[in-house]
């Protein structure tokens, strides 16, 4: 396969079984963001899948080492260190940009 012609696959989804298109344009984002293997499960499953991850996360209860505002995180923060709230984090980040 050249670098520059990606052709359709069809592939079979590792959960529910059923075939599916990776296309030719989805290739070549994966090679773009440097994924060296095929999707193993199909769309349907993905978004599931990504559904089941975020409703089993864990929130922490968390004030604002900025701001002081009362915020909620999806990580439990280590003693000692600062944690900042969904707008100072964003701040800080757009800020490194």
């Amino acid at each position: 396969m050249s670098d520059t012609a990606f052709q359709d696959q069809t592939l079979v989804c590792r959960d529910c079984g059923n075939q599916f298109v990776w296309t030719g344009g989805e290739q070549e984002f994966y090679k773009q963001k440097g994924f060296e293997n095929p999707p193993a499960r199909c769309p349907d499953c993905r978004t599931k899948k990504k559904a089941e991850k975020m409703a089993d996360r864990q929130m922490t209860k968390i004030t604002c080492s900025n701001c002081g505002k009362e915020d909620e995180v999806p990580f439990v923060p280590r003693k000692g260190t600062g944690v900042l709230c969904r707008e100072c984090f964003a701040k800080q980040r757009d800020a490194q940009v």
